[in-house]
């Protein structure tokens, strides 16, 4: 079953985040033939960090919530809350296999947030700008509860466009960057 896990900072705790950042690599590490993507969501200077994503591969809801809540910077109290979330991989690949590589150009976290008839389910058009994509479900995998994307894209308007407006409560587009070792 896949997940998908974001970690939101609380404000105030960038010093803290520093401070414990071989921690959470080496926590995040110990699950990295389960990662499908991971890295920091960032403030509007693409420098500071605001929070945590990660995508991974775990075998139940369990294992999930033990993931995301025994996390070192999370027991330390960096971030605020969690958004844990069943997710399905369109795509069927990992950040590592995405054709744009890792660095260059604007990449951002698209975050749909919806209940209802599911929406996007489908991988958009244009792949070679899709790093990861899919479906947000409940824990049984019953309920449609939106869709993340992570995407490269000129800018926050194009990002969020690869979801349907009208589909969703709300749709979040934050600025990301792959994360983990160099």
């Amino acid at each position: 079953m896949e997940f998908f896990c974001y970690h939101r900072d609380r404000p105030g705790s960038l010093a803290l985040r520093h401070e414990l950042l071989e921690e959470h690599w080496s926590y995040m590490d110990r699950y990295a033939t389960e990662m499908i993507a991971r890295g920091p969501t960032l403030a509007d200077d693409r420098d500071t960090p605001t929070g945590s994503v990660h995508i991974v591969d775990l075998p139940d809801p369990a294992a999930a919530r033990a993931f995301a809540f025994d996390e070192p910077t999370y027991q330390a109290g960096v971030y605020r809350d969690v958004l844990l979330r069943r997710w399905r991989n369109t795509l069927g690949r990992t950040m590592w296999d995405f054709p744009g590589g890792r660095e260059g150009g604007n990449r951002y976290l698209v975050l749909g947030l919806g209940m209802g008839q599911a929406a996007d389910l489908a991988v958009p058009a244009d792949r070679d700008t899709v790093i990861a994509y899919g479906p947000l479900s409940s824990d049984d995998g019953a309920a449609w509860l939106g869709t993340a994307a992570l995407v490269l894209a000129p800018d926050a308007d194009t990002a969020r466009a690869v979801l349907t407006a009208d589909r969703y409560a709300d749709i979040e587009v934050h600025n990301w960057q792959f994360g983990g070792r160099s």
